[in-house]
């Protein structure tokens, strides 16, 4: 399974039950489909560039986040699907990070080899 990392803008609300609630959507649906959650990190609330149309809205503030994740092309496909209609999902994108875990990570990082 190929190593993919997601990285999103969401508009912005005072509470975020929002946000978290697109983060466990998203992941759910990884996990669902056979995939596997590597991390998550919050980048936080930051002015956007410049003002960008979501769903029939405009945004200048945003909520970066991004997700770490092994799974299928499938799910990738089904996931961007997911992202395209989700109103609270201003920009996305997903970058393939590598096809083995030797790409990802390298010997003696985080992993020990044993002899």
């Amino acid at each position: 399974m190929p190593f993919y990392q997601l990285v999103c803008i969401a508009a912005h609300y005072p509470k975020y039950e929002h946000i978290k609630d697109l983060v466990t959507r998203v992941a759910t649906h990884v996990l669902d489909n056979g995939g596997v959650v590597r991390g998550l990190n919050s980048w936080g609330t930051r002015t956007l560039p410049q003002r960008m149309r979501g769903v029939n809205q405009f945004h200048t503030i945003g909520d970066y986040w991004t997700m770490q994740f092994d799974a299928s092309p499938n799910t990738l496909r089904s996931l961007n699907k997911i992202m395209r209609h989700d109103p609270q999902v201003i920009r996305w994108t997903s970058l393939k990070v590598g096809e083995k875990l030797e790409d990802v990570v390298t010997l003696g990082e985080k992993t020990v080899m044993r002899i």
